[in-house]
């Protein structure tokens, strides 16, 4: 199975999907599967008439769509468009670049701390690694490409658990005495 991926091309569309609650909501589209506003507002705390407007700013922004199938006229069944969404650095160059990418780390911190959260003991399978690399851009780039290949490879088996595989390339904080 290949994962599908939207590439984000330019600073309003990053801004748009950078509010913590429209990337949380992508994000349940994507691991659950399509939902309604109401659905997706019980799961995070929110009412239908929020989750339903940062729903139409997904769409707006071309993250989410109507699913295929829809129960009912009265009830807006969302999905994703895309498995993955990936950007690059040279997105956040430019003014309000820092603000929305200070937005974009905030949320995926959050994701990675929910994560965490939930590991709460050894289990088979379950783990880290984490390795010092010296890279150049394109070396990572072309790293990060094979890793996208090697989990699309995954995708779609029907396995007993559900992992969260975090991939992060992040500058290595160096100590200073």
């Amino acid at each position: 199975m290949t994962l599908s991926r939207t590439q984000v091309q330019d600073l309003d569309t990053m801004r748009a999907l950078a509010h913590p609650l429209r990337m949380r909501l992508l994000g349940l589209l994507r691991a659950d599967g399509p939902a309604t506003a109401s659905d997706l507002g019980r799961r995070v705390g929110e009412s239908s008439g929020s989750t339903s407007y940062h729903l139409r700013q997904l769409e707006r922004f071309g993250f989410v769509e109507d699913a295929p199938d829809q129960p009912s006229r009265r009830s807006r069944v969302w999905r994703a468009t895309a498995d993955v969404t990936s950007w690059s650095e040279e997105l956040f160059e430019g003014p309000g670049g820092d603000e929305v990418f200070a937005a974009v780390r905030s949320g995926q911190l959050e994701h990675l701390r929910r994560s965490l959260a939930a590991w709460t003991r050894p289990e088979r399978g379950i783990g880290a690694s984490d390795y010092l690399l010296h890279l150049d851009p394109d070396d990572l780039d072309a790293l990060t490409g094979e890793l996208h290949d090697v989990v699309a490879r995954y995708v779609g088996r029907a396995g007993s658990r559900e992992v969260a595989l975090h991939v992060l390339a992040l500058p290595y904080p160096r100590e200073t005495a």
